[in-house]
Formats: structure tokens, sequence, C-alpha cells
């Protein structure tokens, strides 16, 4: 083997490692997903992110096949007391150490023109894309029953591999 491709097998091998590494230390739990009903053209998906690195990061994007658009969102309530959804270009900081909550009447994922419907038990593939983590695949469970209140808790859970 040459100096040349043994720095390379280094390189690699080094990056490869420090990858994993940034995955890890991004973690998703008791993620979700709903639409609202059959014939609804957009759903939504909510989560808890944990940062259990000693670096904050940053959600700046969203992707998935299952929409023809997906958007990190929020709800702004207006000088006439009404709650609006928006888009959060900017997206969501999660600081070192902390955990960011997506959750109904904050921030979430919003899935728009939905290629087919939500269904009941099936999983949505989503890659969620962080400025120091970079992109962490996830598979959210669709729960169309799920009564959320604000709060997370054991309703199962997703991690990012």
């Amino acid at each position: 083997m040459t100096l040349k491709s043994t720095l390379l097998a280094t390189l690699t091998t080094l990056s490869l490692a420090s990858g994993a590494l940034a995955a890890d230390a991004i973690v998703v739990e008791d993620a979700y997903a709903r639409s609202s009903g059959k014939s609804a053209k957009a759903g939504a998906a909510f989560m808890m992110i944990e940062n259990h690195s000693d670096n904050d990061d940053r959600l700046i994007g969203v992707t998935s096949d299952v929409a023809g658009r997906v958007e990190l969102h929020t709800h702004k309530i207006d000088e006439n007391g009404v709650a609006k959804m928006m888009q959060v270009e900017e997206g969501f900081a999660i600081p070192a150490g902390e955990t960011h909550m997506l959750k109904r009447g904050g921030d979430h994922v919003m899935f728009m023109g939905l290629k087919a419907p939500f269904e009941q038990g099936a999983t949505v593939p989503v890659t969620l894309i962080f400025e120091q983590a970079g992109e962490i695949v996830v598979e959210i469970p669709v729960d169309l029953e799920r009564k959320d209140d604000g709060g997370h808790g054991s309703h199962g859970h997703s991690h990012s591999d």
C-alpha cells in the first residue's frame, strides 16, 4: 500500500467515524406522524430531538418522498389572537445537552401535497438535516389515534442510526 492510499484510507475511516459520532449526538425520541384523514393533502410529524453532544446544533431542513413539499413549521399568534402556521426557514436551535420538542400547536415537520394517505401503523421515512450532525434518517410511525396534550410520554420511540 502506498503512502497516498494509506492516508486516503485513514482519512476515509476518520470521516466515517466522525459522521457516526455526530449522528449519535442527536437522538430522536417519541416520534409520530399524522394527517386529518384519508383525503388529507397535508400531514405533520412530532418528536423530541435530544442533543447529547457538547456543541449546539440546529435542525435546518427536512426531506421525505411522501409529499410534494416538506418544511419545518411553527405556530405564531397574530395581533388578533389567531394562530397561524408558518415556515421556519432558519430551522430550530438544538442547544448542547438539551431537548427540543416538535409538538402540536408548536414547532413541527409539515408535509404538504401528500402523495398517498397516511395509514395507521405505517411508517414515514424522513431525513432530518442538522448543521453539525448532518443527515439523520428516521422512520416515523403514523399514529392517527394519538391524543397529544403537548407532552410526550412512553408511547414508543425512534432512534437515529
